[in-house]
């Protein structure tokens, strides 16, 4: 493997960049080990220290990962696990929140292909005892739970993990956009969960897509509501 050393400004960024351009144009894969923290600060022309921090930022993003007798190898980025630390209510701000809210919306109102190419009867089981229960509480944590709950099994019948985790990341905003909703008194939509699943069971992906607009109507008019006053 060949390095280039690099100049002496921001040095721990330019060393993160510098390892991470070694692995790909060494087409470096999952398991392939790197040099150890001396060779690379021979290589490189920089303090160990610096090659540390650099090493340690990329063990953060899960670009890299320590072995026992190994050291350090190239290991599978986990694209959430930097953000899931961040993604926390008090961390961000209201645009970020509400952007964040909007992606969710997109996603909701996008996947109903995948439902229908991967739900099978064992899903639909499952999601029928959500509405039950749903329909028959009278206690509105619980039934913001099972509101939570059938939303998350849309996710999991998808079968996307990718899309899945994200859902799982966003519960506390979905949390606080139900309650927003229901003290501005825009709380249900015109399509229940039932609607929802009902369209599931005998219907089209289109129609589902039509129904899930329809669910999620208090927020999309929320959002309608926040760009005329911006």
């Amino acid at each position: 493997m060949r390095f280039q050393a690099v100049d002496k400004t921001n040095l721990v960024e330019k060393v993160e960049k510098r390892l991470l351009d070694v692995i790909r144009k060494n087409h470096l894969s999952i398991g392939d080990g790197l040099p150890s923290e001396i060779e690379l600060t021979q290589k490189l022309g920089v303090s160990r220290s610096v090659v540390r921090e650099a090493l340690s930022r990329l063990r953060m993003l899960g670009v890299l990962e320590t072995r026992k007798k190994r050291g350090m190898i190239v290991a599978e980025p986990d694209v959430f696990s930097s953000c899931g630390r961040a993604l926390d209510t008090a961390l961000l701000n209201k645009s970020a929140q509400e952007d964040l809210f909007e992606m969710r919306l997109i996603l909701e109102l996008g996947f109903a292909d995948l439902l229908f190419l991967r739900k099978t009867d064992a899903d639909l089981e499952f999601l029928e005892k959500i509405v039950e229960k749903e329909e028959k509480t009278k206690s509105e944590p619980a039934r913001i739970k099972l509101e939570i709950k059938f939303h998350k099994t849309l996710y999991q019948i998808a079968g996307n993990d990718m899309l899945l985790r994200f859902q799982c990341l966003l519960n506390s905003f979905f949390r606080e956009a139900v309650q927003r909703e229901k003290k501005n008194k825009r709380y249900k939509g015109n399509a229940t969960h039932r609607d929802l699943l009902e369209e599931l069971q005998n219907g089209t992906p289109d129609g589902f897509r039509e129904k899930m607009r329809s669910h999620l109507s208090p927020h999309l008019i929320r959002l309608k509501e926040r760009s005329k006053g911006d």
